[in-house]
């Protein structure tokens, strides 16, 4: 295991699920934690700072030593006092896991205005304002003359990057996410901080509806066990993985997959401006048998070419 011994992590959304997991493998890794948690509901309402103290309590059981906030880290102000929190409380920061987030599904022709708000700033915001804060403070100390090995870890979803059906505002929040970390990598790469994004895969309170909740045999490996992706962030906070930043890593059991973003793919090429019938006999030709998502084209040859229902 990486030694972060001596390091000072927060970690939000570490109440429950993959957010608490990432939390206790820090601690075990050497790492003093802040575990944020607003304690809310899975639509982002209430408010409970009891799953953020269990946490903890976890943590000082492992012999570790750990502080519980209840920040909401959509809330800019709220967002630099946590920042200010892990500097106070334990005399540095190098380590921001942005790991919170709501639902609020709904197929876009129901999806309400304060459904789309309510997520989009939940996770994009909330991705933001603790990493600005965290980012000023570690420009402070690099143009101070300090080295400084920070690193930030951001969590998309393959809802962002793959897409689904249903999740218009949580999949456009979770794309976001993980453009922001790429551009984030670009600027702070100067001050030592690096900055890299989990699409993860895993069994949790926002996904019983999509995996088997149903208890898994103990003797097998579980590929859907949340505790699957904390190696892959404690693995990116040591010091050697200082290079390794802008990168977006679709994890699933044992397969942690480095994401390749948009590619040039079908190029079209004219003399200055294209004809638009030109270029639509072109684009037809090469592709016959249409371009669209996976299993799209086929759904809507089964409804007979017609538009598709939803709720």
């Amino acid at each position: 295991m990486p030694d972060l011994e001596g390091k000072v992590a927060i970690v939000t959304g570490a109440g429950r699920g993959i957010g608490r997991e990432h939390a206790l493998a820090l601690a075990r890794a050497g790492a003093k934690v802040v575990v944020n948690d607003l304690g809310a509901a899975l639509s982002g309402e209430g408010h409970d700072d009891t799953p953020a103290q269990q946490v903890v309590q976890e943590i000082e059981a492992l012999g570790g030593e750990a502080v519980a906030n209840d920040a909401n880290v959509a809330d800019f102000e709220q967002a630099g006092a946590m920042v200010q929190q892990a500097i106070d409380r334990f005399g540095r920061l190098d380590i921001l896991v942005n790991n919170a987030g709501i639902l609020r599904d709904r197929m876009l022709v129901n999806m309400s205005e304060q459904e789309w708000d309510a997520v989009i700033n939940v996770h994009l915001k909330g991705h933001f304002a603790p990493t600005r804060h965290a980012a000023a403070h570690w420009r402070e100390l690099s143009k101070a003359g300090e080295d400084v090995r920070a690193r930030v870890v951001n969590t998309s979803s393959p809802s962002g990057v793959f897409g689904n059906v249903g999740q218009g505002n949580y999949g456009a929040a979770k794309a976001g996410i993980a453009a922001f970390t790429v551009i984030a990598a670009q600027e702070l790469h100067r001050y030592g901080v690096t900055v890299n994004c989990l699409a993860p895969n895993a069994r949790t309170r926002m996904t019983e509806e999509t995996f088997d909740m149903s208890p898994p045999d103990p003797n097998e490996f579980d590929p859907l066990d949340p505790g699957n992706m904390s190696p892959v962030v404690v693995a990116l906070c040591a010091d050697e993985a200082q290079q390794i930043t802008g990168q977006v890593f679709h994890v699933w059991g044992s397969a942690v997959n480095a994401l390749r973003g948009w590619s040039a793919g079908e190029l079209f090429q004219t003399e200055g401006r294209w004809d638009a019938d030109v270029l639509l006999h072109q684009i037809l030709a090469r592709f016959p048998d249409g371009a669209s998502p996976p299993g799209m084209v086929a759904g809507m040859q089964a409804a007979g070419g017609k538009s598709l229902g939803a709720t």
